[in-house]
Formats: C-alpha cells, structure tokens, sequence
C-alpha cells in the first residue's frame, strides 16, 4: 500500500509565506513525477508545480517568482515553499505523484495526498 500525507496549511496574511510538505510511504518501487496542485471554492482542480525525479521542476504562471518546489529524493518527500501569498492563493492543496508499488514495479499509478487547507487573508 502507497500513502501520500499532506501538511503544513495554515491561515496566514497577504503577503506571508508557507511551507507545504508531502510525503510517500508503503510499499514504494519508485516514483516519478511530484506534483502540487490547488482547488479553491468553486473551482476546478489546477495544477501549481511540477518534480521530476530528474530534477526538473515547472510551475503554472500564478505561482512563478512566488512558489518554490523542491524534493527530496531519500525521504519521498516533496515541499512547496510559498512566499509572497495573495488572497487569492487561498486554497486546499493536493499533493500527486507518479508511483510504481514493489508489488506491480513496472506499472504505475496515481496517488493523491488528503489535502492541506491554505487561506490568506487580506
């Protein structure tokens, strides 16, 4: 079994910043790309940035200049440091990785964390 637990939301002021955490753990073969993405209240699901297990990292326009993905490879776990956060990054974030499970090591899946709650106020 693969698990991916989200934390570090909180409520915070304009202009403030957060750091996101998500970890894997279970059964993992290994994983591929780590994701963050957002939904906010009526809205669909978005993604914010990108890890590849190479390196490589992306992020939507909202988030460039402000947001901050990194990984480490040796814990499973991926972070999103927010800085500068506006209102309207108020949103549950989701983590979302590509993982192969020891059980099916050529076959992978899609995991998502339970979400952790980011409301900034104004």
């Amino acid at each position: 079994q693969v698990q991916l637990v989200d934390s570090g939301g909180d409520l915070v002021q304009a202009g403030g910043s957060l750091r996101l955490s998500c970890a894997a753990s279970g059964n993992i073969f290994s994983i591929n790309s780590m994701d963050w993405y957002r939904q906010a209240p009526g809205e669909k699901r978005e993604l914010v940035a990108t890890s590849t297990s190479g390196g490589s990292t992306n992020y939507a326009d909202s988030g460039k200049g402000r947001f901050t993905i990194s990984r480490d490879n040796a814990k499973n776990t991926i972070y999103l440091q927010m800085n500068s956060l506006k209102p309207e990054d108020t949103a549950v974030y989701y983590c979302n990785a590509q993982i192969s499970s020891t059980w099916s090591p050529y076959q992978q899946r899609t995991y998502w964390g339970q979400g952790t709650q980011v409301t900034v106020s104004s």
